[in-house]
């Protein structure tokens, strides 16, 4: 069974038509998040730490809605507009994770994202009964 799942226009607007998340079974396909911020739907401009924080903040937010957290996230993929960035991106990345529970992961440079940010972010999170 699918559960499509979109979060109030007050908490995180959508910039296009889709789901936030899609629980499908035991696991939970989150969209993309890019650097929006939730209070005004803009897509945050400035240095790509902030732009990752708000991209982790964003997702922490949708799991959080769906009754999960980013301890479940076992696949992440990281669009990044600037490769330049990726030891930046890495940092602030890392500190949303334990040590020990670092998800699979993927990193693909592109030249453009929607809103034209620089940073998008989608995961995939177990939702059954693991430890």
């Amino acid at each position: 069974m699918l559960n499509y799942i979109t979060l109030p226009e007050s908490a995180l607007p959508n910039v296009a038509p889709y789901s936030h998340a899609v629980r499908a079974g035991d696991f939970l396909f989150l969209s993309g998040q890019l650097a929006e911020d939730p209070a005004t739907g803009k897509v945050v401009r400035g240095p790509i730490d902030e732009q990752t924080t708000r991209v982790m903040e964003n997702l922490k937010l949708v799991l959080e809605h769906c009754g999960s957290s980013l301890d479940n996230v076992v696949m992440a993929r990281i669009f990044l507009t600037d490769f330049r960035e990726f030891d930046t991106v890495n940092q602030v990345y890392r500190s949303y994770f334990k040590p020990d529970r670092l998800p699979g992961r993927t990193t693909i440079g592109t030249i453009a994202l929607a809103d034209y940010g620089d940073i998008e972010i989608d995961v995939i999170a177990y939702c059954g009964d693991a430890d």
